[in-house]
């Protein structure tokens, strides 16, 4: 059987693959959504869901840094990765142990191949076309709701000091076009570039500053920090794991955007 992951790279299996360690949280999720649990063998600390999987699955580390010894003792017949979660120097080291498919996600488009992929993969065609299905259909409610609202500006926070924040090229970016919010750092050099908070006004003046829950804890301080830079933002605290999440977990963030707009 051969398959070509989402960076290109040609993979040739003599059996479905049946020991898998996944390195991503949201792609862990959705191989449990998929069917795949007793298939998962190890995880990284950062998979927290299903909530019960920490404390059955191996833990191999985080997503920039494993541990490739515990990783060897699984004995995986695949690790799953991702172009923007792992290094290309993990990646390269674990192809040493077995085959190593690399997703790369920029939008809603490359998660409903990733799923259709991971169906062909694992050999769960029919669960993959459900959740699918699934995803297209809520994704055209969501269309209908949002086509009224209008468009508003926005920085949406991802770290602080330095502070950065997400540009153009990442499936938040996507996320918030989605929901009529112009991300006024879409133009600026890199997927998640660092900026000067005294500059935000002069850079895009938002209608709202979006801090993320992940992968930075921001607190109340932060966004007094960050307000007095703004002229008339709305600081608002969004749950990270609905804008940036792949997989499954797109089913969930509809039902959450429409509430957000309810609030803001």
């Amino acid at each position: 059987m051969q398959f070509t992951d989402q960076i290109g790279t040609q993979h040739i299996f003599e059996a479905t693959p049946k020991r898998i360690v996944s390195l991503v949280p949201s792609q862990t999720e959705l191989l449990c959504d998929l069917g795949l649990e007793d298939a998962i063998v190890g995880i990284t600390k950062f998979c927290v869901h299903p909530i019960h999987f920490k404390p059955t699955k191996a833990i191999v580390g985080g997503t920039k840094n494993v541990r490739i010894d515990k990783i060897k003792a699984l004995q995986p017949d695949i690790i799953i990765c991702n172009k923007e979660e792992n290094t290309q120097e993990i990646v390269a080291e674990l192809s040493q142990v077995c085959p190593v498919w690399v997703t790369d996600i920029h939008t809603i488009a490359d998660n409903l191949q990733m799923i259709h992929d991971f169906g062909q993969l694992f050999n769960k065609r029919t669960e993959a076309q459900k959740w699918i299905d699934k995803i297209n259909f809520i994704y055209y409610d969501f269309q209908q709701f949002i086509k009224e609202k209008p468009i508003k500006k926005v920085a949406y926070f991802i770290w602080a000091n330095p502070h950065m924040v997400a540009g153009n090229d990442t499936f938040i970016n996507e996320l918030l076009q989605l929901n009529h919010f112009e991300n006024i750092y879409k133009e600026k050099e890199g997927r998640y570039p660092e900026i000067e908070l005294k500059k935000i006004r002069l850079e895009g003046d938002p209608d709202y500053v979006f801090l993320s829950s992940e992968p930075f804890p921001f607190k109340d301080e932060h966004a007094f920090e960050i307000g007095r830079f703004t002229h008339h933002a709305k600081t608002v605290f969004v749950d990270g794991e609905m804008f940036s999440w792949y997989g499954s977990r797109l089913l969930k963030a509809f039902d959450y955007f429409k509430l957000l707009h309810s609030k803001i």
